[in-house]
């Protein structure tokens, strides 16, 4: 390996979890930080049963509103999709809001999705207030 492609490998951004989030608390403009999520897998025999849910990885929101890193849960380490399942990010919200003396509607918000194909990258954003939420697939 030459130096020069030694120098790019080694100032190239990590790679990033195949399944990522990103909270905007939008009653005051900024990312919502430290808030809890947890990310779940249903089973592939059923996966509409909320029964067959399996806790994957947890993280927690930076100062961006962002899970930077995954870890724990069943899959430590690197996050394997699987194509076809259904995931789940529960977002605890009120214990965000407590902290802020904010009042909430919402003990918690969750998102499910599918993975419909496994070299691809799933980013939920989650636009959070205390009465109300959005999302979308973001990029």
């Amino acid at each position: 390996m030459s130096s020069s492609s030694s120098a790019a490998a080694a100032t190239a951004a990590p790679a990033k979890p195949p399944i990522t989030c990103h909270i905007l608390d939008t009653t005051i403009g900024r990312p919502a930080t430290g808030v809890r999520c947890t990310l779940l897998q249903f089973s592939a025999d059923a996966p509409t049963v909320e029964s067959t849910a399996r806790v994957v990885a947890t993280g927690t929101t930076d100062a961006d509103g962002r899970v930077a890193s995954w870890s724990g849960g069943v899959d430590a380490g690197e996050l394997v999709l699987k194509q076809g399942a259904a995931y789940k990010i529960r977002f605890e919200v009120e214990e965000y809001f407590a902290r802020m003396g904010q009042e909430t509607f919402f003990p918690f918000v969750e998102v499910a999705f599918r993975v419909r194909g496994v070299d691809e990258h799933y980013h939920v954003p989650l636009l959070l207030a205390g009465w109300g939420y959005s999302t979308y697939r973001g990029s």
